[in-house]
């Protein structure tokens, strides 16, 4: 791109199909409706379908809304749901890796019934997923991926080892497939949200200490709304970022710097 090639439409994701894996709930919902804002229709595997809401407020924005029921760890699952974007959508531009689990109990009781299904969705699924979509964006010489990582990428994982251990992972799952996949014009890279107001943080919100204490280590002086990161999404799924690759970029209210 030239610099006599920029201008806003560099941020617009019109006529792009995009894969959201969990995109109807929690901070996937925000992804979802971020990436529709922009122009790009969706299509979003889940295990659980929602009200409707996810569906409206993407056709608001008009664009294409597709669900499908789909267990993302199950065999031979992800390579069903890229191909079911490429039939519904018509092709696959964008793969975003953001269903996800954060099971909790202390160190001593965190057992491998608690890691293998941690492991099995936050990892082993974001990776199926991209190697799948891989194929197809290889093949059409483009095409974006933005795994979801978390603070806890660098962060000890106090009473979830295995979120930490995924969420890592998940940081140098991007950082390798970047290596290989920048010579086809694909670019690979890491959103790593904060502390958000969500289902998932709702155990740590309700704890007044603990909230308090996180509340106070943010510069922004606030938890983070869903909502602040569809910006972050929509840069790192346009035109705006084709030089940027192999990096995690955290959207957390200034938490990692105090």
């Amino acid at each position: 791109m030239q610099i006599t090639d920029f201008s806003p439409r560099s941020f617009s994701l019109e006529g792009k199909r995009a894969v959201v894996t969990g995109g109807n709930s929690g901070l996937g919902r925000a992804f979802t409706v971020g990436l529709a804002a922009a122009g790009a229709d969706v299509l979003v595997p889940s295990l659980t379908e929602d009200d409707g809401t996810t569906e409206r407020l993407v056709v608001e924005r008009g664009c294409r809304y597709e669900y499908l029921p789909a267990d993302i760890t199950g065999p031979g699952v992800a390579e069903q749901v890229v191909g079911a974007c490429i039939d519904r959508l018509g092709g696959i531009d964008i793969l975003i890796n953001s269903a996800g689990v954060c099971l909790l109990d202390d160190v001593v009781a965190f057992d491998r019934d608690k890691w293998d299904p941690m492991v099995s969705i936050n990892l082993t699924a974001a990776f199926d997923m991209a190697h799948h979509a891989a194929k197809a964006m290889v093949q059409q010489r483009a095409g974006k991926i933005v795994n979801i990582a978390s603070l806890f990428s660098f962060l000890g994982g106090r009473e979830s080892p295995a979120y930490a251990a995924t969420k890592a992972g998940l940081v140098g799952l991007t950082k390798a497939y970047a290596d290989e996949l920048g010579v086809h014009g694909i670019q690979v890279n890491a959103l790593a949200p904060g502390y958000f107001a969500t289902a998932l943080t709702e155990r740590t919100r309700a704890d007044p200490d603990t909230n308090r204490r996180i509340g106070e280590h943010i510069p922004a002086g606030r938890w983070g709304d869903p909502g602040d990161l569809m910006g972050a999404v929509v840069f790192l799924c346009s035109r705006a970022s084709d030089y940027i690759t192999g990096h995690t970029l955290v959207v957390d209210g200034g938490y990692l710097v105090r």
